[in-house]
C-alpha cells in the first residue's frame, strides 16, 4: 500500500518535471523567435543599405571634375585649408573668397600642430623694389610668417627668386582707385587670402614703401603678445574727420560714431574674420563714402568702433611722416637715397613714447614708409646690422 505521504511527494515531483518540460519548450520558442528576429533585422538592414547604395551610385549625377590650366593648379584646390601653402593662385571670385574665409570651425581643437604664424600683406602699386630687404628681414624664420602680395595693376606679373619669400605669392588682384571703395576691398581680398591658411593669427597691411625697423624675432612678439588691434580710430572734428561723414549713412552709422585713421593696421583672427564677413557697414560706405571721403581713411576705423568699442589701441604699428620743410603735405613723405642713415633709422626706431600693454616704451613703430626704391641699397648696408637680422 502507498502511503499518503508519498503519494503527495509522487505529485510534487510530477508537477516538477512537467514545469521543467514547459520551460524547456518556452526555451525553444523563445530562442527561435530571438533567432527569426535577428534574420528579419539584419535581411532589413541589408536591402536598406543595397538600396541607399543603388540610389547614390546609379540615381545621383556623378560629382562635377573641376579643370585648371596645369597640374600645379589642380593641388590648389586641396591646398585652401592647411598651412605652408607654397602657391596663392586660385580662381575663386571675391563672392566666393570671401564666404570661404568667413568659414569657422565648429570643432575648437586642430587635426593639424600648427604653429602660430604672422601674415605680411603688401598692398602695392605693381613691383616690390625693397623685397631684398624684406627677405633678410625673413630668412631663417620659415614656418613663422606667410606673405602675400596684392598688385592694384592686375596684370602685373612678377618672377620672383626661388628663394625669396615674395616668390608665388602675388593673389589674383583687381585695379585700386586711390582713395575709393577698391581700395578697401584691395585690403579685405588680401585678409580673405591669408584667412585660407588657418595658422595665420596676426594680419599686418603694409605697402611696397614699408621697411621693417626691427628685427623678426621683436616684430612676431611684439603682434602676437597682445589681443588689441594695432589700429587708428579718431574722433577727428575737422573737415578731413567728421566733416567727410554723410548724413545719408544714418542710422546705421552716426556721426558720433564717424571714426579715421591710418589704413595700416595689425589685427587678429577674429577681427580679420568679421572685416572680411562684413555686409552691412561696407556696403554704405561704397554707396556714400565718395568724392572727399576717404575710403581706406574712415572704413576700419569706423567698423571697428562700432562693433567692438576699445578693442583697437588707437594707434599704428606703421611710422608716417606727414610734415616736410614745416608744412602739411597732401601724401606722406618720400625718404629718398640721400635720407638714409643710421641717424635716421636710429630715430624711426626710438623717437617716440607709447603704452604697449600697459607699459611705457619707445618701440612704438615697427614699420616706417615711405622709401623710395633708390633707398635699397644703403638700407641694405645699414639696417640688417642695425636691426640685428638673423
Amino acid at each position: 500500500m502507498v502511503s499518503t505521504k508519498e503519494k503527495y511527494q509522487y505529485s510534487i515531483a510530477l508537477h516538477i518535471k512537467l514545469l521543467a518540460l514547459k520551460i524547456i519548450s518556452l526555451r525553444k520558442v523563445i530562442s527561435s523567435f530571438v533567432i527569426f528576429t535577428l534574420i528579419l533585422f539584419t535581411g532589413t538592414m541589408l536591402l536598406y543599405n543595397l538600396q541607399s547604395y543603388l540610389h547614390l551610385n546609379i540615381i545621383s549625377p556623378p560629382l562635377a571634375i573641376p579643370t585648371f590650366d596645369d597640374k600645379d593648379e589642380a593641388l590648389l584646390m586641396n591646398q585652401t585649408t592647411r598651412t605652408d601653402l607654397h602657391d596663392v593662385r586660385h580662381n575663386m571670385d571675391d563672392k566666393e573668397l570671401l564666404w570661404r574665409a568667413s568659414i569657422l570651425p565648429n570643432i575648437s581643437q586642430y587635426p593639424l600642430k600648427i604653429t602660430p604664424k604672422v601674415a605680411f600683406m603688401f598692398l602695392t602699386r605693381g613691383d616690390l623694389e625693397l623685397a631684398p630687404l624684406w627677405d633678410r628681414f625673413f630668412k631663417g624664420h620659415e614656418g613663422f610668417y606667410s606673405v602675400y602680395v596684392h598688385s592694384s595693376t592686375p596684370s602685373f606679373n612678377k618672377t620672383m627668386p626661388t628663394k625669396s619669400a615674395f616668390y608665388n605669392r602675388w593673389i589674383p588682384s583687381k585695379e585700386v582707385e586711390w582713395g575709393g571703395a577698391s581700395m578697401v576691398d584691395a585690403e579685405r581680398r588680401l585678409l580673405a587670402n591669408a584667412l585660407l591658411d588657418f595658422s595665420n593669427k596676426r594680419f599686418i597691411l603694409l605697402s611696397e614703401s614699408c621697411i621693417p625697423l626691427y628685427n623678426f624675432s621683436i616684430v612676431y612678439n611684439y603682434v602676437m603678445g597682445t589681443t588689441k588691434a594695432f589700429l587708428e580710430v579718431f574722433d577727428s572734428d575737422t573737415t578731413v574727420g567728421r566733416g567727410r561723414y554723410n548724413i545719408k549713412m544714418s542710422p546705421l552709422i552716426t556721426l558720433q560714431q564717424w571714426r579715421k585713421g591710418s589704413q595700416w593696421f595689425a589685427i587678429d583672427r577674429t577681427l580679420a574674420m568679421e572685416v572680411v564677413s562684413d555686409q552691412k557697414y561696407f556696403d554704405l560706405f561704397v554707396r556714400f563714402c565718395r568724392g572727399r571721403c576717404i575710403t581706406d581713411e574712415h572704413y576700419l576705423p569706423t567698423f571697428v568702433n562700432i562693433k567692438f568699442g576699445e578693442i583697437a589701441l588707437n594707434r599704428s604699428l606703421t611710422w608716417v611722416g606727414w610734415k616736410a620743410s614745416g608744412l602739411i603735405q597732401p601724401h606722406p613723405r618720400m625718404f629718398v637715397r640721400e635720407d638714409v642713415n643710421i641717424e635716421l633709422l636710429e630715430w624711426l626706431r626710438h623717437g617716440t613714447k607709447c603704452e604697449n600693454n600697459w607699459m611705457r616704451t619707445n618701440i612704438c613703430h615697427l614699420f616706417a614708409r615711405k622709401f623710395a626704391p633708390n633707398t635699397l641699397d644703403r638700407l641694405l648696408s645699414t639696417a640688417p646690422t642695425l636691426m640685428e637680422f638673423n
